[in-house]
């Protein structure tokens, strides 16, 4: 059989759309349920900022609402950390710390990618995400060193999304011709750095760092947990239900 060639581009830009637009659905399901107003507010701004930037990301890709919602669960591109569901406060919390560590820290390259659109876009981009990031280390830090619910919630919080790491540092094919078309940063050269700053956040919250796990890979291949179907049920129904329906 033969291989279909990837085009190293578009794969990327769906590899940072996806990632954005998953993580910016979980963060919309909190609004309303948030433990309270001033928080409900903030996760709808995080929401709103990781939409925007998939709106930007998946439109240089191609026909962005059509790649947002008509596409199956096996075709997206995304990260398993940003899919996994938001469970209780502290989980929320610390994927969002997680991710938007490894996020602020790879935009901050790719504002010298060779290609103009992306270089542009991590200039705007990473500003939003020192927020993101900013504001999820605070949390993290208070809620771990807080009551003795709070430590607990935050540590399972921590045990449960601390196997998808590897994921973010791994380089296939597809981004290794990427990285060698001066497109994207190699993930791997920060990797030392992200687990320094992320050990500086658990040591504030008076938290040890989880044990290192077997690494669940394969999102970026489409190989996704049965979470993100559930996630794309809801995201997905209206366009495919009313595909003519404009707004």
């Amino acid at each position: 059989m033969a291989t279909v060639a990837v085009d190293p581009r578009h794969d990327y830009l769906l590899r940072l759309g996806d990632d954005a637009l998953v993580l910016g659905q979980r963060l919309g399901e909190w609004c309303g349920h948030g433990p309270v107003l001033e928080v409900d507010i903030s996760l709808a701004n995080l929401a709103l900022d990781q939409v925007g930037q998939a709106t930007l990301l998946l439109g240089e890709a191609g026909d962005g609402d059509k790649l947002a919602f008509h596409r199956d669960v096996l075709d997206f591109k995304n990260c398993l950390l940003v899919e996994q569901p938001n469970g209780d406060f502290a989980q929320t919390i610390a994927r969002h710390l997680l991710y938007t560590t490894w996020q602020h820290m790879l935009l901050g390259r790719l504002t010298q990618s060779s290609d103009r659109f992306l270089s542009e876009f991590a200039h705007k981009a990473v500003k939003e995400v020192a927020y993101h990031r900013e504001l999820a280390s605070e949390w993290a830090i208070r809620l771990g060193d807080g009551t003795d619910e709070s430590t607990r919630r935050m540590t399972e919080g921590l045990d449960w999304c601390w196997r998808f790491i590897p994921e973010l540092f791994e380089v296939d094919e597809a981004l290794q011709a990427a990285i060698d078309g001066g497109i994207a940063p190699d993930p791997r050269e920060f990797e030392g750095d992200y687990r320094s700053a992320i050990a500086a956040v658990l040591a504030d919250a008076q938290l040890d760092a989880p044990a290192d796990q077997r690494p669940i890979l394969g999102g970026r291949r489409g190989h996704h947990s049965e979470h993100l179907g559930h996630l794309l049920a809801v995201m997905q129904f209206l366009p495919r239900t009313y595909p003519d329906a404009t707004w």
